[in-house]
């Protein structure tokens, strides 16, 4: 029986096998149920005890792919987040690119005088009569979690800059609540300590219904990590011109012609991407 497998994750936790979590998350690439619970049946027969949830993942992907390139972007796209880079720089743009859409003005790595020093700040971010520091914490290999010393950190530096905002007449705007972002998951301490101190915590499954997954899905705002048509070399040098967003590429299509892609392939590339983004 499939409930009696047991599955590896890449944290090395041993967990039983769920059907309905896999089917979920095929469902939420937009494949349509046929096609997953055929998808479902091939991985279901390849099981076997101890096998990883990347091998799972890795045979799931494969067969949306032959399906449709969009449906497979969008199921890869916990892990097109980690591909972002080895720094946090382009989470960090990509962050902003999201707050953007959501009416935010931002800026990256912003000075910002606290009462006892200065601090460099990843995003700052402001709306109507607010201004919100936001911190993120990358980390570019699965099973990594963001534990209560991040907050701990972070609410230190929030209130040393909260102090010397009060005093600043210069500052139009009210400090709205600090931000901590990570694309992976808090600690159960972490998310305790930011809901006493008042931080708003963003990361890939929290909060729920309004998680960094959350935001993509419902706003089209995937990272361009996520197609699955280009090449690593040329996401890179996609990311290096501050495209890191699929939409984004839809009007800048000219960075194609500048890595020598074919007309045929470029075609491909922005269909895979309309489709995804639901242009």
């Amino acid at each position: 029986m499939n409930s009696s497998i047991e599955i590896i994750k890449t944290s090395g936790e041993k967990v039983k096998f769920s059907l309905t979590k896999l089917r979920a998350s095929l469902l939420r690439s937009g494949a349509d149920k046929k096609t997953v619970e055929r998808i479902l049946d091939t991985v279901r027969d390849e099981l076997y005890q101890g096998i990883s949830t990347k091998e799972i993942y890795n045979r799931a992907f494969a067969l949306l792919k032959k399906k449709a390139s969009h449906f497979a972007s969008k199921y890869k796209l916990k892990r097109a987040i980690y591909e972002l880079g080895p720094t946090g720089f382009p989470f960090e743009r990509f962050v902003a690119a999201i707050l953007q859409y959501s009416g935010y003005k931002t800026q990256l790595n912003a000075i910002v005088q606290g009462n006892c020093v200065t601090h460099e700040i990843d995003v700052v971010a402001q709306k109507e009569d607010e201004t919100h520091i936001i911190e993120c914490k990358f980390h570019s290999e699965e099973g990594i979690t963001c534990n209560v010393k991040i907050p701990l950190y972070i609410h230190s530096r929030y209130n040393d800059v909260k102090q010397h905002w009060k005093k600043n007449a210069n500052n139009v705007t009210n400090l709205g609540d600090g931000w901590v972002v990570t694309n992976t998951r808090f600690t159960k301490d972490a998310i305790q300590y930011g809901n006493c101190v008042g931080l708003y915590l963003l990361s890939w499954d929290f909060p729920e219904g309004n998680a960094i997954k959350d935001r993509i899905d419902r706003l089209g705002l995937y990272p361009i990590t996520v197609s699955t048509l280009l090449t690593e070399r040329e996401k890179q040098f996609l990311l290096s011109r501050d495209v890191v967003l699929c939409r984004q590429l839809i009007g800048d299509a000219f960075f194609l012609d500048h890595l020598g892609v074919s007309e045929i392939r470029k075609e491909r590339i922005l269909n895979e991407i309309s489709a995804l983004c639901g242009i």
